[in-house]
């Protein structure tokens, strides 16, 4: 009787403490960063190539560097998706430099402070 006691309350404790820990688990938020790129009369742009990247260019030893190029969809938007970059108890993100262009012609730029497990929005305007 006592061995059956003891071997449920050791499964009762087990269990308890399963259910802690399941409960402390917390799934990460997507972080994105969303350009919309639109021309002087506020409409879409679409086909722009838009770069973000860091200033500074020198980074730390160790730093994530983070420098892609995207070009914009047919309502003017390019979604960068950096959820895999971001972990869990980071402090901020990133902050970077925008770099819109068309040709060689069109060029439009910005900064962006990407906020962690958020979507953040930035409009930059193409210019010549």
């Amino acid at each position: 009787m006592n061995k059956l006691i003891a071997k449920t309350g050791i499964f009762f404790l087990f269990g308890i403490m399963i259910s802690i820990s399941m409960i402390s688990c917390r799934k990460e938020g997507e972080t994105i960063a969303r350009i919309e790129v639109v021309d002087t009369a506020g409409l879409p742009f679409p086909g722009a190539m838009v770069r973000l990247y860091p200033t500074p260019t020198v980074i730390e030893h160790g730093a994530i560097i983070i420098d892609d190029t995207l070009y914009t969809d047919s309502d003017g938007m390019a979604i960068f998706d950096y959820t895999d970059m971001y972990n869990l108890g980071q402090a901020g993100f990133a902050v970077l430099d925008i770099e819109v262009r068309s040709g060689d012609t069109l060029y439009g730029e910005g900064i962006i402070k990407i906020e962690d497990e958020v979507t953040t929005d930035e409009k930059v305007i193409i210019q010549p």
